[in-house]
């Protein structure tokens, strides 16, 4: 796989620092069920890292002293990390906000059939990724079966009431696109979305979050590979807008790798920049002062263009109406 970090080290990105500390996003680990040729975290079936025990206990410690509210679960497929519902469990105990980034053919994988339920009873927010309505697409990005079983994830969902009028079961879908391009405007693309799996499969949800694809990891080096590195790059350039800087997530967020260290955003995880906090060059979660945080600079480089390009891009979805 091509390096993509020498070519994104020399950057022009504006300055930004942060803001009081909101969100603790964790990594769980890279082990998934499924291998995407868009993922910047190069997740896949293959993969062996998954967070320990002893680092999930330094993560719900660091929750309890900084008084987070929101925890934001990611991998691969963070179910997947053997102690995901311990760790839920726990955070949900003390009334955190749970996010699980789930990739929904997830819910129906051998040992996995009770996790909707789990997920339900513990009111977990659920981010479930779905580049397309349409079969094609998702297969063609995500493997052949992935959009069936998406589609029965997602109805699953919603015989427990998630994204259904009147429940407080949040399901949210995640989009991305297929390749070398910005997403569309969030709000037409999110009626699209809401018309076309009503029509077809009868499924519903709350909103529809954007996000532009990373030249980072698997999709930076398949850009690379085409010849489309450079046009791609010029591309969220030119559409960088500078009032997305105020509300790109690395602001408000922090971002943990399996191994517990601690970087400004998952992005920046997976191109091994880490959080900059002297006299720590590489600051693990057990080290950190979450009150030393505030006005710290971001560690910036040439990819986070790609969250500043036209609507804005975040884990929270387009930064601009």
């Amino acid at each position: 796989m091509h390096a993509t970090l020498p070519l994104l080290k020399e950057t022009d990105f504006p300055a930004i620092q942060r803001s009081q500390l909101e969100t603790l996003q964790v990594n769980l680990g890279y082990v998934c069920n499924q291998q995407c040729l868009h993922c910047h975290v190069n997740a896949g079936p293959k993969r062996r890292e998954s967070m320990c025990r002893e680092n999930i206990e330094q993560v719900l410690a660091f929750i309890h002293r900084a008084e987070i509210r929101k925890l934001d679960l990611t991998g691969g497929a963070p179910e997947l990390n053997p102690h995901f519902r311990y760790l839920v469990e726990q955070a949900r105990a003390h009334d955190v906000q749970v996010i699980d980034r789930c990739n929904l053919s997830i819910l129906s994988e051998p040992g996995q059939e009770d996790l909707a339920e789990f997920l339900a009873r513990h009111q977990v927010e659920v981010v479930a990724s779905l580049p397309c309505y349409l079969k094609e697409n998702v297969d063609g990005q995500r493997g052949k079966g992935v959009y069936d079983a998406s589609m029965a994830g997602l109805k699953k969902l919603n015989a427990l009431g998630y994204g259904q009028a009147g429940s407080d079961l949040v399901l949210n879908l995640m989009y991305n696109p297929t390749g070398p391009s910005l997403p569309p405007p969030q709000a037409q693309l999110e009626a699209d979305y809401k018309r076309e799996l009503k029509n077809r499969f009868d499924i519903e949800f709350n909103g529809l979050l954007t996000l532009a694809n990373m030249p980072i990891q698997r999709f930076g080096s398949m850009l690379i590979s085409r010849g489309d590195f450079d046009s791609y790059m010029n591309l969220l350039k030119d559409a960088h807008r500078d009032d997305n800087l105020q509300t790109v997530m690395c602001r408000h967020l922090i971002s943990i790798n399996w191994q517990g260290y601690v970087y400004d955003c998952d992005f920046n995880q997976m191109l091994d920049l880490p959080l900059q906090l002297s006299p720590k060059p590489r600051p693990h979660l057990r080290d950190l002062n979450h009150e030393g945080l505030t006005d710290l600079p971001i560690m910036v480089a040439d990819h986070c263009y790609g969250c500043t390009a036209g609507q804005g891009s975040s884990c929270g979805g387009a930064l601009l109406d």
